[in-house]
């Protein structure tokens, strides 16, 4: 087998992955955009969501969907953005906030690269600006010195910045968004009677930011920070179906991109996913009671997790049955916190799984018969 690496970028931005989408939708969709807008609010939902095929003059198309989510949430979010203010999206770990986020910003504004990701070391300047210090040396403080943030840079160009893992900011680092999304200007004590002394937003900015609800390591957000946001809860994917559907979408494009094939059984990727939701939820597709383990179950780890699947299938063709790695790759995520979830997992072997095996589902007596690379 000949595998090709392509040689790109590993993840490109959703604006470039999705570029002829988006200038499809420019075309179809001529209705009031809000100041700023590339797209008009009923097309940044069809981007996001998908669409049966369109027509925009002789070209028909149909929009792929991208996040597996309430249409009401959508909505809401985009709304909020038309009305400049700022979006929250708080939720466990591995919900596609973040892809919700990059989504928004690409089709609202055209670029989701605006972005700060927050991070114990984030300071106020990651939020305002700084300097480049030889210019500032040579010839004191000047425009030419100034180095913009990402977020000055979407308030000059009236565009969506985003804030990934907001809580993760240090409590006086976040409250430095306070003043910024309620007077919408950054002052530059430095230029001072010059024109730059402030940094106007021009209208279209606004501010997406994410935060986790069950991580390590967060900070409380203040009150009056809270007040300057619209907050939506970002949940785990409703139905079965539509998470395989999502992991399946999701591993073979990572898969792809190494120039391998996705050769996971759709039996395979059920029994994971299966899994995944049971571990997540504390009952069985059945409504049978399992432990929950402390580590979030999310549907990211699941893509992980088939990703690995589909490329020991690839590079290692035919030494195992690729079934046969998912207990191993199922304790690695579930014991990657605290290595005593591993009894969660025995445990929920010893109960959903052999329940299933007793049933006369042969993929389960098969998973059934790895117990042993489970504890």
């Amino acid at each position: 087998m000949s595998v090709v690496v392509s040689s790109g970028r590993q993840v490109e931005s959703a604006e470039v992955v999705h570029a002829e989408e988006l200038e499809f939708l420019v075309r179809y969709d001529d209705g009031p955009r809000p100041p700023g807008w590339r797209l008009t609010p009923r097309a940044v939902v069809t981007f996001i969501l998908g669409s049966e095929p369109l027509r925009a003059g002789s070209e028909r198309r149909t929009i792929s969907p991208k996040f597996v989510g309430d249409r009401a949430l959508v909505e809401r979010c985009v709304v909020t953005l038309a009305g400049e203010r700022g979006l929250l999206l708080v939720g466990e770990p591995g919900t596609a906030k973040s892809m919700l986020s990059e989504l928004l910003a690409a089709a609202v504004s055209g670029t989701s690269e605006l972005t700060v990701q927050g991070t114990a070391g984030t300071t106020e300047d990651h939020f305002r600006y700084g300097w480049n210090y030889a210019l500032l040396l040579a010839a004191g403080p000047s425009p030419e010195a100034l180095v913009p943030s990402p977020v000055v840079s979407a308030m000059r160009d009236g565009s969506v910045v985003r804030i990934e893992e907001l809580t993760r900011c240090l409590p006086e680092v976040q409250d430095a968004l306070v003043s910024i999304l309620s007077d919408r200007r950054i002052s530059v004590p430095e230029l001072t009677g010059t024109p730059h002394a402030t940094v106007a937003a021009a209208p279209g900015f606004t501010v997406i930011a994410t935060a986790n609800i069950r991580d390590r390591g967060v900070s409380e957000m203040s009150a009056a920070l809270k007040r300057r946001f619209n907050v939506e809860t970002v949940g785990p994917i409703p139905t079965l179906g539509d998470e395989i559907a999502l992991v399946k979408r999701q591993a073979t494009a990572a898969v792809t991109r190494t120039g391998a094939a996705f050769a996971v059984d759709d039996a395979v990727l059920e029994a994971l996913v299966t899994a995944f939701r049971d571990l997540r939820t504390g009952d069985s597709v059945e409504g049978w009671q399992v432990e929950r383990p402390s580590t979030v179950m999310s549907t990211a780890e699941a893509v992980g997790v088939a990703t690995s699947l589909a490329l020991a299938a690839a590079y290692f063709p035919g030494d195992r049955d690729v079934l046969s790695l998912l207990p191993g790759h199922l304790r690695g995520v579930v014991a990657k916190d605290d290595p005593a979830d591993a009894v969660a997992l025995l445990g929920y072997w010893d109960g959903a799984v052999r329940r299933r095996a007793e049933d006369g589902s042969r993929l389960w007596r098969q998973l059934w018969e790895q117990r042993n690379a489970v504890g």
